[in-house]
């Protein structure tokens, strides 16, 4: 190539990385915002319906971007949650433990999860307010 094709060539790899980049940082700061959205203090409930672990036990959580961790209490809490409102989540305090999923909205949400405590195997259901 020599001249204007060069030329051409050479501005059009700069127009397809900065409009690449460009992208980039359009979709990530959607990505950010829709986990923003869920940001702050939350309280969920974990109902028991198979097993004989506790009937019902609440603990709260705190989400900061897409992260969801323990807001003090007795459980330690992991998770994340995508920009959709899918969540996953694993509680665990001294050797019982349990895995939930589903999906928060804006002010609540509502999930499976399965664990095993000092008393066996259990799942049920789990809902979350905020606040």
């Amino acid at each position: 190539m020599t001249g204007p094709s060069r030329l051409i060539a050479a501005c059009s790899r700069r127009w397809l990385l900065a409009a690449s980049a460009g992208l980039a940082v359009i979709f990530g700061v959607a990505n950010a915002k829709a986990a923003a959205g869920h940001d702050g203090s939350w309280r969920v409930l974990i109902i028991t319906e198979v097993g004989s672990c506790d009937q019902a036990y609440s603990f709260p959580v705190q989400i900061v971007g897409n992260r969801v961790t323990s807001n003090g209490g007795t459980a330690d809490v992991t998770g994340s949650i995508r920009p959709g409102g899918s969540v996953a989540v694993r509680v665990s305090s001294g050797s019982s433990f349990a895995n939930g999923t589903g999906r928060l909205g804006t002010g609540s949400g509502a999930g499976r999860w399965s664990g095993k405590g000092s008393s066996g195997v259990c799942s049920g259901r789990w809902q979350a307010t905020r606040g």
